[in-house]
């Protein structure tokens, strides 16, 4: 992706300005919803790695990096949209195309936990 580029996460800032900083540079989100966001354009340019690194240690198992991958490089990523945000919560739907072709909606309340530091996704419940 292009630094120069509008960051896939719609936050309406520029990628270096806005996921970069936690996907290439390594910093850490300061809220729930600015690691939502880049785990959001952690999908969209298939970085496996960084959504398991952000789910928490205890919910991380239930996870494998390789579905992660497929799942995320099967879809062709349309927007990300906030519904609410909270301290611990974030409401949002993702866009997408998938892998028949067809446009679906992921509508997630996603809960996340901040420990040493360091916030984590630990679980999401789908909404319709």
């Amino acid at each position: 992706m292009e630094q120069e580029q509008a960051c896939y996460c719609g936050s309406g800032l520029m990628y270096r300005e806005c996921c970069s900083r936690f996907l290439v540079d390594r910093l850490q989100p300061n809220t729930a919803e600015e690691l939502m966001r880049s785990r959001y354009t952690a999908y969209v340019l298939a970085n496996a790695k960084y959504i398991i690194d952000t789910t928490h240690p205890k919910t991380r198992h239930f996870h494998s990096k390789n579905a992660v991958l497929r799942w995320s490089k099967d879809n062709n990523w349309q927007e990300l949209q906030v519904v609410t945000s909270g301290e611990n919560s974030v409401v949002f739907k993702a866009i997408f195309i998938d892998k028949d072709g067809n446009r679906q909606e992921h509508i997630e309340n996603s809960l996340f936990e901040k420990m040493a530091g360091k916030w984590y996704y630990v679980s999401g419940t789908f909404l319709d």
